[in-house]
C-alpha cells in the first residue's frame, strides 16, 4: 500500500513539473516597449511608446525597408486606459517589461507627476530600473519620434548617452524609477531629473535620411537638470548650477575642471577621478545650518600655460587652490539657485536634519521651504592633485622655435 501511494506521488510530482509554465508570454504576441513617453494634451494624457521592429534588428544586416522602431501613441484618461488603447493600432499587446528609459513632458511636468507614477507603480510587469528623464521645451512624443545614429535603437542611445555623460561629465543624473519615488515620499528633498532635448531641423528627425548623413539634421542631447518642489517642476539648472550639484550630492564620478592659469592667460584642465562627500545640518543658536565637505582626487590632464614648473610643490599647491575655488563657486551657485530662486531643497538637507535632530525636525518640516531658503550653507572642498601626466613640463617658446 505504501509503494503505491509513493508510486502516486511521484506521478503526480512529474506531472506537475511537466505542466510548464502556464504565465508564459509568447515573443511573438507581444510588441516590446524600450521608451515611454507621457505628455498632457487636451485634459487627457497622450502616451507614446517607442516599439521594437524585431525584422531589422534580428537580422545581422537590416532590410534597409523599415526603421528599427515604431512609435504608437494614443490619448486617454488614465495611463492604464490609454496603454490598452494602443492596441487598436498596434497588432501586438505592449509589453513594458524591457523599459528603459521614460521621457515626461515639460508640460505634464509642470503640472505634476505622481498620478503617472502610480501605475507604473502597481504594474508587476515593469521592473524599477529604467531611467527617468523631462523633455526639455518639448513634448515627450517629439523626444521619441528621433532617430538616432550609432545606436539603432533610440531608447538605447537615450539609456547609453545618460550613463555616460554622469560618469565622465558630471552635467546630468541618472535617476531610475526607484529614487524617484523615494523622493517624492521624502520630506526633506526633492526630486531632480535631467532633461533631454532636441537640436536641430525638428521637421525631419523621425525620417530614415536623419541617420544616413554624416552629420545628422537633427540631435537628442541631455541638457541641464530639472528642479521641482514636490511633484511639480518649477524650473531649470543650467550647466554650471548642474554640476554643482552633482558635486554637493557626491554624485560625480569623473569629469573636467578647468582653470586659469597661475601666471598667464592659458588655460589648465585638471581630471576629476575621485569624489568623497559628507552633508550634515546642524543646529546652532536654534537656527539650522547645512555644510557640505569635499574630498577630491584630481589629476593634471591638459596644459596650455606658457611657464608652468610641476615639478615645484607651490605650483601644484596653486593648482589645487584655484580648482578649489572653481568647485567651490559651481556648489555655491547651485544652493543659490535652490534656496533664492525656487526655494526647493534639492539636496537633501532637510533629509540630513531629519536625521540628526528628529525633534526639531518636526518642528520645521511644515515651513520647512522657507526655512531652506533663509538657511546658511558653508562649503568645504579640498582638492589633491596626485599626478601630473606622462610628461613633465612643456616649453611652447622653445617648441614653436
Amino acid at each position: 500500500m505504501k509503494r503505491k501511494f509513493l508510486i502516486f506521488i511521484m506521478c503526480l510530482s512529474f506531472v506537475l513539473i511537466m505542466t510548464g509554465c502556464w504565465t508564459r508570454k509568447e515573443l511573438n504576441d507581444l510588441a516590446i516597449a524600450v521608451a515611454m513617453g507621457i505628455d498632457k494634451v487636451d485634459e487627457q494624457y497622450l502616451l507614446t511608446v517607442q516599439i521594437v521592429n524585431p525584422g531589422e534588428i534580428a537580422a545581422k544586416q537590416g532590410s534597409g525597408i523599415s526603421t528599427p522602431v515604431v512609435v504608437f501613441q494614443e490619448k486617454g484618461d488614465t495611463i492604464f486606459e490609454t496603454l490598452r488603447k494602443i492596441t487598436t493600432n498596434a497588432p501586438r499587446k505592449v509589453y513594458l517589461a524591457h523599459l528603459r528609459t521614460l521621457i515626461f513632458g515639460e508640460e505634464l511636468a509642470k503640472e505634476g507627476i505622481r498620478k503617472t507614477l502610480d501605475f507604473l507603480s502597481r504594474d508587476h510587469e515593469l521592473r524599477p530600473d529604467f531611467y527617468i528623464t523631462v523633455a526639455k521645451d518639448a513634448r515627450a512624443e517629439d523626444i521619441l519620434k528621433i532617430l538616432t545614429s550609432l545606436e539603432d535603437i533610440p531608447a538605447n542611445k537615450l539609456y547609453n548617452a545618460l550613463e555616460t555623460s554622469e560618469n565622465v561629465w558630471a552635467q546630468t543624473m541618472s535617476v531610475t524609477f526607484d529614487t524617484l519615488n523615494s523622493k517624492l515620499m521624502s520630506e526633506g528633498a526633492n526630486p531632480i531629473l535631467t532633461g533631454v532635448m532636441k537640436t536641430g531641423d525638428t521637421q525631419s528627425g523621425g525620417a530614415k535620411q536623419n541617420i544616413e548623413n554624416i552629420d545628422p539634421s537633427i540631435r537628442l542631447k541631455y541638457n541641464g537638470i530639472s528642479v521641482f518642489k514636490g511633484e511639480k517642476l518649477i524650473g531649470w539648472l543650467n550647466e554650471e548650477e548642474s554640476k554643482g550639484v552633482n558635486f554637493a550630492l557626491g554624485e560625480v564620478k569623473n569629469t573636467i575642471v578647468t582653470t586659469s592659469c597661475p601666471q598667464d592667460e592659458g588655460k589648465l584642465a585638471l581630471e576629476i577621478v575621485r569624489t568623497n562627500q559628507s552633508l550634515n545640518t546642524t543646529i546652532k543658536n536654534g537656527q539650522p545650518v547645512g555644510t557640505i565637505k569635499l574630498y577630491i582626487d584630481a589629476n593634471v590632464g591638459d596644459v596650455e600655460c606658457a611657464d608652468l614648473d610641476l615639478m615645484k610643490v607651490s605650483t601644484i599647491y596653486d593648482l589645487e587652490n584655484k580648482a578649489e575655488e572653481k568647485i567651490k563657486g559651481q556648489i555655491n551657485s547651485s544652493i543659490e539657485a535652490a534656496q533664492k530662486k525656487y526655494q526647493s531643497d534639492i539636496f537633501g538637507f532637510g533629509e540630513a536634519l531629519h536625521r540628526s535632530e528628529p525633534e526639531f525636525w518636526n518642528e520645521l518640516k511644515k515651513q520647512w521651504d522657507q526655512r531652506f531658503a533663509d538657511m546658511p550653507v558653508h562649503v568645504n572642498v579640498t582638492v589633491k592633485v596626485h599626478h601630473t601626466g606622462t610628461i613633465g613640463n612643456f616649453d611652447y617658446q622653445e617648441a614653436g622655435e
